[in-house]
């Protein structure tokens, strides 16, 4: 397999949708606790970066298969059928990239404990659910909710955690997992409209595969109005978290590209087109990750 092919079924320009939320999580557990956990931090970054290809190659895989009466989606589109790929192959390389990092989250686990335990398993089950199963998450409505959830979140508060479990001045409570989430909205919300764009660019492909997404049930237009409902609501909590002092005020730097989302997303809302505008949200979700993770770091050097 070319390098080329496989980055392409890995995905691998997505990859920033977990580096970012794994690098916010670490300056956050260090500019409230001054607590890095280096070692488990690097093997968890292993385990997540291996998972997130596998899920990846596992989306691509069902796509394939379950696409059995639609001969033109699987020649023409998935990267498996385009490329001529072993089915089987790519079966036992999602097999093998899964059980790689099972094996040293569990080893995590042993080090820091069973709520590790828990938000990885959640994170196993909307990985191999996503796209496979009876009832594929991405084939029906829900899938824009978990992607951001997971990605956006559990991704940002397993790093957290991992760095600050042992510092007895951390009390896991509702408030640490709460205030973990408002600080994290805007990402979130950032990555499930990179879902949801992709989902109303691909609206009659996907009633033709047999998809129920979000869009199917809303609607193109107000699939629209949420994408851009969702930025605003992003930056609304990235303000909140300023102001209850979450997040450093160097963070309000993040405003400064506020319009060039609004362009991107406005330009993809007048003519929301797979190949021609879709690019603009991955841009979105680039420009928003990066230049929240850049000025975190600001903030964290500066303390303010």
């Amino acid at each position: 397999m070319k390098p080329s092919v496989f980055f392409e079924l890995v995905e691998i320009k997505a990859k920033t949708a977990s580096i970012f939320p794994f690098l916010m999580g670490t300056l956050y557990s260090y500019y409230h606790w001054h607590s890095v956990n280096a070692f488990d931090l690097i093997l968890f970054f292993i385990a997540m970066f291996l998972f997130n290809m596998a899920v990846d190659i596992n989306d691509n895989y069902w796509d394939y298969k379950n696409a059995t009466g639609v001969e033109s989606f699987r020649r023409e589109t998935n990267v498996i059928g385009v490329n001529h790929l072993n089915i089987h192959l790519i079966g036992w390389m999602d097999f093998s990239f899964s059980v790689i990092a099972a094996i040293i989250g569990l080893f995590i686990v042993s080090r820091t404990g069973l709520p590790l335990l828990y938000m990885g398993i959640f994170s196993f089950g909307v990985g191999f659910l996503y796209a496979g199963g009876p009832w594929p998450i991405n084939r029906g409505p829900l899938g824009e909710f978990f992607s951001g959830f997971t990605m956006g979140y559990v991704i940002y508060l397993i790093a957290i955690y991992i760095n600050v479990v042992h510092s007895p001045s951390v009390i896991l409570d509702f408030k640490f997992y709460a205030d973990a989430l408002l600080s994290s909205l805007l990402t979130v919300f950032a990555i499930s409209n990179l879902l949801l764009a992709n989902n109303i660019a691909d609206q009659k492909e996907d009633i033709n595969l047999g998809r129920k997404t979000l869009v199917y049930f809303l609607g193109k237009n107000n699939s629209i109005f949420i994408l851009k409902s969702l930025y605003v609501l992003g930056y609304l909590a990235l303000t909140c978290s300023i102001i209850l002092g979450l997040l450093p005020k160097m963070m309000l730097l993040t405003f400064l590209i506020a319009p060039i989302v609004y362009k991107n997303a406005k330009a993809f809302s007048k003519n929301p087109i797979k190949k021609q505008t879709f690019p603009l949200i991955i841009k979105n979700l680039l420009l928003i990750t990066l230049t929240e993770t850049v000025t975190f770091i600001l903030g964290v050097i500066f303390s303010i």
